[in-house]
């Protein structure tokens, strides 16, 4: 019998530009930072956006000055959207959908955000107490992003996530109780900037943590909760992130770390990181 899939390795929950219509470099707002070289209001396609709904620069966007488009992942949102939302009809073709198309964008995003997180925690054994009703929702939310537009428009997303989160916190309390030792907890934490460097961080809760700039080279993170957390530029060389709860690909592409940083299996290092 081959082992089961896990429920995050899941097509749908990865980004396929060549299904979407470039709906990232068009419905989404940028202001000219750090992290983009423009200003963009929401609705007008990128500069760089090609005819073919590709980005023009998409092999040196760093390089560019267009960091942040390098850390951004719809999760599926924007194949969902252009092709099941909109049947693959898209917005230059048919411009009186552009602005419905576009608004859609961002909640569905925010659903696929969800999905991956239930995902995630469907696949923590520790975490079967709750998979039951995690099943439910997820299911639930997942025949949701395959509504109509206006049925994704009239939809409540924060209550939507605030009944999830209830149970993705108790998902990450019981897949951290077999920890050893004391549990820091540094939830909501302004942490940035912080002198971290081998900090003893295992099963800790990091959610929403502000890490941005801080120093966790060395740090030990295994199966600490980061959900949510900001880690932007933050240095994780040498880090152990082995079974860290609701990390993210845009987490780790936002961090810095080298050849030595240990990162979840489900995750890739990302190509900027110091060999």
């Amino acid at each position: 019998m081959s082992p089961r899939t896990p429920h995050t390795d899941r097509a749908d929950l990865r980004a396929d530009c060549a299904s979407c219509f470039g709906l990232c470099c068009v419905a989404l707002p940028f202001a000219r930072s750090a992290d983009f070289a423009a200003d963009k209001p929401a609705g007008t396609p990128c500069g760089n956006l090609g005819g073919d709904f590709r980005c023009g620069i998409h092999a040196r966007l760093r390089d560019s000055g267009y960091t942040g488009c390098t850390v951004f992942d719809c999760l599926g949102a924007g194949q969902k959207v252009s092709q099941v939302t909109f049947g693959g009809r898209d917005w230059r073709a048919e411009p009186d959908s552009a602005r419905t198309m576009f608004a859609v964008f961002p909640v569905v995003r925010q659903l696929h955000e969800l999905l991956r997180y239930a995902a995630e925690a469907l696949d923590l054994a520790a975490a079967r107490p709750v998979h039951r009703e995690l099943r439910r929702h997820h299911d639930a939310i997942d025949a949701l992003t395959r509504g109509d537009a206006q049925a994704l428009l009239a939809l409540d997303v924060p209550a939507l996530r605030a009944e999830v989160n209830v149970l993705l916190l108790r998902a990450s309390e019981l897949a951290r109780s077999g920890v050893p030792g004391r549990r820091r907890d540094h939830r909501g934490a302004d942490l940035m900037g912080a002198r971290l460097r081998g900090a003893k961080l295992r099963g800790a809760s990091l959610r929403g943590a502000y890490l941005i700039a801080a120093d966790l080279s060395g740090a030990d993170l295994r199966e600490a909760d980061l959900i949510g957390a900001d880690l932007r530029d933050a240095d994780l060389s040498g880090a152990d992130l082995t079974g860290a709860l609701f990390l993210t690909q845009p987490q780790l592409t936002a961090a810095r770390g080298d050849g030595a940083t240990r990162i979840p299996a489900t995750l890739r290092r990302p190509g900027h990181w110091a060999a």
